[in-house]
């Protein structure tokens, strides 16, 4: 299905193509200055730490629902071997075949394409089979630390969870951002919660991928307009599924990825950070989020960390 008129109206809003310049690979990171940075870092107030990663094992939340979209398989490949002889210091040692984007991730701006162009102009088929991605792979993201907010959705409506139909709007981010008491700034990475979690952690892997509740087709504009550096969610789809605009497929993706140049998350347990943040009544924090640096890579596991 072609991609509608309403989409490239959105798409030539939010474009960032040239904005830091032809050459540019990095996009809205390029937000994150040494001074947002220093900004982020003086509202650590107690020091506490929150992870926001999935364990990483076999039983994962893959469900074979996105094709190749593998678990990870982790393999010992050493044990308590004596390298150097009989009695000497012995090692043990793994391995590990996954998908790059199996449980909590970044996806990179060349995730995806579309009209055949990937981030700032280029040609989706600078994505090859050996080269991988020439231009915006994860490798090309140095680092992801800034102030960190979480936009609780989920608890502004008085919910433990939105309902899997529930498009979250441009109107629910504003209403989230005012229940945490936060103004946005420039450079911000924005941490969108609809507590669809939830139903992942308590067992129900199919349910948590589909339907699931998630970013409107709407929102890539009110990220544009608040200049946020990237944003991540606790869904495996990111945006709504199904989507609001029939066969639209990843609307959301293409928007933020090709043509604001916008890095976005996936697979972030924020439950225990939305515990914290109302117990503490404030929803901004450090937020360390380092990208693994895979050469050309689509996208890459994350491990990150809300410092308050």
């Amino acid at each position: 299905m072609p991609l509608p008129p309403e989409f490239h109206e959105i798409a030539r809003r939010v474009n960032n193509w040239g904005r830091w310049g032809a050459d540019d690979e990095l996009g809205t990171l390029n937000l994150v200055t040494d001074e947002v940075v220093r900004a982020a870092a003086a509202t650590v107030r107690t020091g506490r730490r929150i992870p926001l990663a999935l364990p990483l094992h076999r039983d994962g939340l893959q469900t074979g629902l996105i094709p190749g979209r593998t678990n990870p398989l982790h393999t010992m490949i050493q044990i308590n071997y004596e390298m150097f002889g009989p009695d000497a210091v012995a090692t043990s040692d793994d391995t590990v075949t996954m998908a790059l984007q199996a449980a909590t991730h970044w996806d990179a701006l060349t995730h995806v394409s579309h009209s055949g162009k990937i981030y700032n102009g280029r040609p989706a088929t600078t994505v090859t089979p050996h080269d991988r991605a020439r231009f915006s792979g994860i490798d090309k993201v140095p680092h992801v630390v800034s102030r960190g907010v979480l936009l609780d959705v989920a608890r502004a409506k008085g919910l433990d969870r939105l309902p899997s139909d529930h498009a979250v709007t441009p109107e629910d981010l504003s209403e989230a951002a005012d229940f945490g008491g936060v103004t946005l700034n420039t450079g911000d990475v924005l941490l969108v919660r609809t507590g669809q979690m939830r139903v992942l952690l308590d067992g129900d892997k199919h349910a948590y991928g589909f339907p699931s509740p998630g970013l409107s087709i709407r929102t890539p504009e009110w990220f544009h307009t608040h200049d946020v550096s990237a944003v991540a969610t606790d869904t495996l789809s990111f945006e709504i599924i199904p989507p609001e605009i029939d066969d639209l497929w990843l609307a959301v993706h293409a928007l933020d990825l090709v043509d604001m140049g916008m890095l976005q998350g996936q697979n972030w347990n924020l439950e225990n950070l939305s515990t914290a943040c109302a117990q503490e009544s404030r929803y901004a924090f450090l937020l360390s989020a380092m990208p693994e640096p895979f050469l050309g890579a689509t996208g890459t596991p994350v491990s990150p960390v809300a410092i308050l």
